[in-house]
């Protein structure tokens, strides 16, 4: 694949360069970038930041958080993690799936002599045990395919970080995160640091590197940098999901936890909020608009909702799912 060098380690800056790269690099092939944030609690596009960190440690620890455009939940980005992003075109909204876009990676780890296989929706695993969670965007036939690489992370800083819900935990038969993730670096037949893996990925992924540089110019950068200052490091964009409604109904299914938050007045939709670390391809926002207005009733929910493509807006969660959980059944 071709791709593009980015040396950045600023959480808000590289955040911007996945939306901008899917939205405005124009290219016919598909293409990728490796990637490094330092210190960073970095969240999914659905989720409440402040119900997802421990605050007081985050603070302590001087942890940025930020907030990716992709669906998915919570991960600790340290430079012992490596991050990657790979930009497609898509014909058909069909062909978008996680198992395509991980296999480059799991064969570039097993060139280096590490076993791999992709683990339930959206990660990777080795001997069972995460090394890489992964999440997708959707932006007019353009698809932003992003995943974190646990290398040589600080786990213990990453399990205070974060705060983990209990009913992922029991959902998933597990004691703690700790107990479910590990580094690549443990299971690497040499002893290298982190930027020989990078250089053995990017090697692997641009097809030896043969595949050409996408250099992005002056006028990206400058543009890129505008992105981040003004939505990605903004307190709106981190902060502003945090809800404040009167009816909230919760539950996690097999494709991720769903939380609404409503308000209802005469009968009618005033407001409505999803939250969660469900797999959303496009935002959210858009199903929640369409709802305002509504008439609280199974029938005109499910009219406005069949109009949506939701496995766009909520990955396997279907339809019936969503509606038994807006009235609480």
């Amino acid at each position: 694949m071709k791709y593009i060098i980015n040396k950045s380690t600023d959480p808000y800056f590289n955040l911007a360069l996945d939306e901008y790269a899917m939205k405005h690099i124009e290219c016919d092939e598909d293409f990728f970038f490796l990637w490094q944030n330092d210190n960073a609690i970095i969240i999914g596009n659905n989720q409440s930041a402040l119900a997802e960190i421990n605050e007081p440690f985050v603070k302590e620890k001087n942890i940025k958080v930020a907030r990716r455009v992709s669906g998915g939940g919570a991960v600790y980005h340290d430079l012992g993690n490596l991050n990657f992003t790979i930009i497609t075109n898509v014909k058909d909204p069909k062909d978008v799936n996680y198992r395509k876009y991980s296999e480059p990676i799991i064969k570039a780890l097993a060139s280096m002599g590490v076993n791999a296989e992709i683990s339930g929706r959206n990660d990777i695993a080795i001997n069972g045990l995460k090394v890489s969670g992964q999440a997708q965007s959707l932006y007019k036939g353009r698809l932003m395919h992003h995943g974190t690489l646990l290398y040589d992370v600080n786990l213990e800083v990453l399990v205070e970080a974060l705060n983990v819900d209990p009913d992922k935990i029991v959902s998933k038969g597990i004691k703690s995160i700790r107990s479910r993730v590990t580094n690549i670096k443990e299971h690497m037949p040499k002893d290298e640091g982190i930027h020989v893996f990078w250089d053995k990925l990017q090697y692997f992924l641009s097809n030896e590197g043969k595949d050409e540089e996408i250099k992005l110019t002056e006028k990206d950068i400058e543009a890129v940098n505008k992105l981040a200052d003004e939505k990605f490091r903004t307190w709106e964009w981190i902060y502003g999901k945090s809800p404040k409604h009167d009816l909230k109904n919760e539950k996690r299914f097999s494709g991720g936890k769903v939380i609404i938050h409503l308000d209802i007045e005469d009968n009618i939709i005033k407001d409505i909020q999803f939250l969660g670390d469900f797999l959303s391809l496009k935002d959210v926002k858009d199903v929640e608009q369409a709802l305002i207005g509504t008439k609280y009733q199974f029938e005109d929910v499910n009219n406005v909702l069949s109009k949506f493509n939701l496995l766009h807006y909520f990955g396997t969660i279907s339809k019936e799912e969503i509606i038994h959980l807006i009235f609480g059944k």
